[in-house]
């Protein structure tokens, strides 16, 4: 497909293959589209050039998004991605896992698993306080942070205890293990961010490996 360099899918999980010389490697199976192409975005009346693209069943649709998405279909997921032309592309166009050939270096976008509230043990492997001579409530606190006098306050970007994960994460130079077009099923050596059955982008790496 001319100009596109993305898909969206979903992570189903992680398992283990055996290569050729018998080595055991581990992949992650990921279910890359069908994505169809529901919009193109043009530089002469949008500004930049993009193609937005759906995956996924929806259960249900706001009055907006069926007007935006007419006849195309429910889509749980709507993502645009730039490109540097878009001719030759079409809203109704659909894109699969046949984009990827096995040997490819791929990037992969998730959002990783929340952790909640975390203290800084956890959140950035502090190693806690002293274990003895009476400070039982120590021993997993942060410590002092003050600066005295100067400057009287406390730094920006102090490590704290705070919110942990779920935030956007990029794996980047991923080799793709294999691609099964007919079940539109991926494997990518090694792990990618986010939780099974959430949605991840992956995209042909532009930085190489």
């Amino acid at each position: 497909m001319p100009g596109i360099y993305g898909i969206l899918g979903k992570k189903l999980g992680m398992t283990q293959v055996f290569t050729e010389a018998g080595k055991c490697i581990a992949v992650t199976a990921i279910e890359a589209g069908p994505c169809k192409i529901t919009q193109i975005k043009d530089a002469s009346t949008d500004g930049y050039n993009a193609a937005q693209m759906g995956f996924g069943q929806a259960k249900k649709l706001s009055a907006a998004e069926k007007g935006h998405l007419k006849e195309m279909g429910q889509f749980q997921y709507l993502r645009e991605f730039r490109m540097d032309v878009v001719e030759g592309l079409k809203a109704g166009d659909v894109i699969d896992a046949g984009l990827f050939k096995p040997g490819d270096v791929v990037d992969v976008i998730g959002i990783t698993k929340g952790k909640g509230f975390a203290g800084v043990v956890k959140r950035h492997h502090f190693k806690g306080g002293s274990k003895t001579h009476g400070a039982s409530d120590r021993t997993r606190a942060p410590g002092s942070i003050g600066s005295t006098t100067s400057p009287g306050r406390v730094w920006k970007g102090l490590r704290m205890g705070g919110h942990m994960g779920d935030e956007r994460v990029t794996a980047r130079n991923l080799a793709v293990y294999s691609s099964d077009t007919a079940r539109n099923l991926i494997l990518i050596d090694g792990a990618v961010p986010g939780a099974n059955n959430s949605l991840v982008i992956i995209q042909k790496s532009r930085k190489g490996g």
